[in-house]
């Protein structure tokens, strides 16, 4: 399969304007006359679904929550980037985009990239046009703060609840088409396949949450707005429902998986409690604007810590290692997320560790709040503050803070275009649901950027180049034998689960599965390692298949039935993510190959042979998968090794 990227000619400046102007455009009297299902109603669902049906197309907006407000997105803390340079402190649209490639490890496409840093000024207008109530400074302008692999001020933000105040202003402007009658919202509804005629996506097949009814939805074109795969972990910091089923089931029409193995790991997570946890909590990354993180610079202090016999507050300033600004004085404690991830985990595996479990490092505010004020500090981390005081039972302001490394964002996904077209015509991907934009790494503050920039200032031009070349009569009737096949091959699916009767809840395989790419495809890798996980996760799915328990049926409300679908196609991605890591021998953000690393422990890239999208295409069951590589070409940037120092 040849991989067209569709990365226009031309100036990296001008890529994007004159990309524009050649695309095919649909008249406002046709734009009526076509239908376009957006899946999932976060950042990038909310603003797609509105500015779709603003200029004219009938838009049917699903998502599997009762409201779109409670989409992940929410849960989004520390801020929004974009190059406005109010601060006039150095920032740029090409610093911007420069910092994004270098902190990806030069693994994303450069006219993706500075597009994303490009319509990022146009984002924030936008927003405060539709109220986001973003921090201002005394004069009125709107207020920045830092965030890791930047070393200027660039992330705008309301509090500690960035996303939860961006998606309300994307929620409200969404609402205002469903009033028109320009939305139709889907609520409670899940998709469980896409439907693909004559190699177009044709529409898709759901299953109501409540009543367990399968229908069909048809349309001109779909849109992927599902978010991340996170979850395949078990443990991590997306919301308990967030899945891969959408983005899998497309997969397995035919659309590309890109970079499944990157996986981002947030360094300021609530650490692990227990063997039964079933979420963790993110803690912001602006904190690491104020907190010093730090561990005791020996292994017996540390264990003093742990077993209660010494107070982290007691301990001498000579006695700690702040690890960050003594391996990095140029960035400090805003490193990028995988360096800082990376270096938490190398002191707690000295044992130098500071929770009962050893996993954990101090953040610190002792010194912020005597330099700024206790009230400085609340003003604008309060909220963050508050969280972990009713997660932790401990006070931030008089205690360090615990933290330790979790997964947290996704940066594989379906393969895009340029157009955010999947190889399947008429299947778009938005946000975090492809891959296109943060490389192996993506930076503190893009995932808000990005998910608004495909919404708001992208899809709106390229699906009407997709449009124009159909027509409105083409659009395939949900009686066709199309969906009727789509229909019974999720109804087969439902009741071979419902049928197996076995003894093991879903949970239990989802917790097993997650230790398995947590142990051998998490934060440090090896080949040994990742062979020995393949054979344990064939081994996992073949005892789901004969041994999961699922309770009730399929006509009502069956949380067991929706989760073991979703632990069925994490096993199968899980598979995938272990061959794609297995393929990539050279460490590059977050995903460190421990065969491959530098003198002093950093990641050791190979360009010469690894600078690539590694782009999977299903072959059938238990088959191996076909590996397409989209060659990265690097015109306006020098590939060097990244160094933070």
């Amino acid at each position: 399969m040849k991989l067209d990227s569709k990365i226009p000619e031309g100036p990296l400046a001008e890529k994007w304007a004159r990309h524009k102007f050649g695309l095919k455009l649909v008249n406002p009297a046709n734009k009526r006359k076509y239908d376009i299902i957006v899946v999932g109603t976060g950042l990038a669902g909310a603003s797609a679904a509105a500015s779709l049906a603003e200029l004219g197309y009938n838009v049917k907006a699903l998502t599997f929550h009762d409201s779109a407000r409670r989409a992940h997105s929410i849960a989004a803390q520390g801020g929004i980037n974009a190059a406005k340079n109010y601060q006039n402190d150095g920032d740029s649209v090409f610093r911007l985009f420069y910092d994004t490639i270098k902190g990806g490890d030069y693994r994303a496409r450069e006219g993706n990239v500075y597009r994303l840093a490009e319509v990022s000024v146009n984002i924030i207008d936008q927003c405060v046009a539709q109220g986001v109530p973003f921090a201002r400074e005394y004069g009125g302008l709107l207020a920045n703060r830092s965030f890791g692999g930047a070393q200027v001020s660039r992330t705008f933000y309301a509090r500690g609840q960035t996303g939860q105040q961006l998606l309300l202003g994307a929620y409200s402007a969404l609402s205002r088409q469903v009033t028109t009658g320009k939305v139709k919202m889907l609520t409670r509804t899940e998709l469980l396949d896409i439907v693909v005629e004559g190699g177009k996506a044709r529409g898709i097949v759901t299953r109501n949450l409540i009543t367990g009814k399968i229908e069909s939805h048809s349309a001109h074109a779909v849109l992927l707005c599902t978010g991340g795969y996170g979850n395949v972990f078990y443990l991590s910091t997306n919301a308990m429902n967030s899945n891969v089923t959408a983005a899998w089931r497309a997969h397995k029409h035919g659309a590309l998986f890109a970079n499944p193995c990157f996986t981002q790991i947030h360094p300021t997570c609530i650490p692990v409690k227990g063997d039964y946890q079933s979420k963790l909590t993110l803690m912001s990354e602006s904190l690491r604007n104020d907190g010093r993180v730090w561990v005791p610079k020996t292994k017996e202090d540390a264990e003093k810590i742990r077993k209660g016999q010494l107070k982290p507050t007691d301990l001498k300033e000579e006695d700690r290692d702040y690890f960050l600004e003594r391996r990095y004085p140029s960035f400090g404690n805003l490193v990028p997320r995988d360096v800082a991830s990376r270096n938490a985990k190398y002191v707690c595996d000295e044992g130098r560790g500071v929770s009962k479990t050893g996993l954990a490092v101090y953040l610190d505010f002792a010194d912020a709040i005597k330099r700024d004020g206790r009230k400085t500090i609340e003003a604008k981390y309060g909220n963050l503050f508050e969280m972990y005081e009713k997660i932790v039972d401990d006070n931030p302001y008089e205690t360090p803070m615990m933290i330790y490394p979790a997964v947290h964002y996704t940066m594989g996904g379906l393969w895009v275009d340029y157009n955010l077209m999947t190889s399947i015509p008429g299947l778009y991907a938005l946000g975090e649901a492809n891959f296109s934009d943060h490389g192996a790494n993506r930076l503190g503050a893009s995932a808000l950027m990005q998910g608004l920039a495909d919404g708001y200032f992208v899809i709106p031009y390229t699906v009407g180049d997709y449009l124009a070349t159909i027509g409105p009569a083409d659009k395939l009737p949900v009686d066709a034998p199309a969906f009727k096949e789509a229909e019974q091959r999720v109804t087969d699916q439902i009741q071979r689960l419902l049928s197996i009767k076995g003894t093991k809840p879903v949970d239990e395989f989802h917790r097993q599965l997650g230790l398995i790419m947590w142990d051998y495809c998490g934060m440090s890798r090896n080949a040994e390692g990742l062979k020995k996980a393949k054979k344990m996760i064939q081994d996992l799915k073949a005892e789901f298949w004969s041994n999961v328990r699922i309770m009730g049926e399929n006509e009502e409300m069956n949380q067991s039935l929706e989760g073991a679908g979703r632990v069925a196609d994490f096993i199968e991605l899980g598979a995938l993510m272990v061959d794609d890591a297995l393929n990539r021998e050279e460490s590059c953000g977050g995903h460190f190959r421990e065969e491959h690393q530098t003198e002093d422990g950093e990641a050791l890239r190979d360009d010469a042979n690894f600078a690539y999208v590694a782009a999977w295409e299903y072959q059938g069951e238990n088959q191996p998968e076909t590996l397409h590589k989209e060659i990265l070409e690097f015109e306006n940037v020098k590939l060097t090794q990244r160094s933070y120092k």
